[in-house]
């Protein structure tokens, strides 16, 4: 594999009001366990960056469809990061910030505990452009 990249390695708490766990829409899945109103935090989860010269190891394996794209490359999200589930009426928003070795992840509209969390894996909530996979 290549040389890393350089990627700063931020400080970060882990979610708090978030758990994983089976999903309807699709293997596993983000869930609220508190209310989060539009425009709060949901969690900056730090990345995994693969550089461009590696991402044909990544192409066609499992961790393939978890990963966002990335400045130089791709990125896994870990904590729950890579774990939300994709909607074209997402209740969830993120961010990439390469500069800071994140993805942040906000609450676009209310959240009520017991919602599945969802993004638009698009980047905008009102993307409707198709996805790579078929929705449930």
């Amino acid at each position: 594999m290549s040389d890393e990249l350089e990627v700063p390695v931020p400080e970060v708490e882990p979610p708090t009001g978030l758990r994983a766990g089976p999903s309807p829409r699709h293997g596993l899945g983000v869930f609220a366990t508190r209310r989060f109103a539009a425009g709060e935090v949901l969690e900056r989860a730090p990345v995994l960056v693969v550089p461009t010269a590696d991402e044909e190891h990544i192409a066609g394996t499992a961790l393939d469809g978890y990963c966002f794209a990335w400045d130089g490359g791709m990125a896994l999200a870990l904590g729950f990061g890579s774990l939300y589930n994709h909607s074209t009426t997402p209740n969830a928003r993120y961010w990439t910030m390469p500069e800071e070795g994140l993805v942040e992840y906000v609450a676009h509209t209310d959240i009520e505990p017991g919602d599945e969390v969802c993004i638009n894996y698009n980047g905008e909530p009102t993307d409707d452009t198709p996805v790579w996979f078929e929705l449930a």
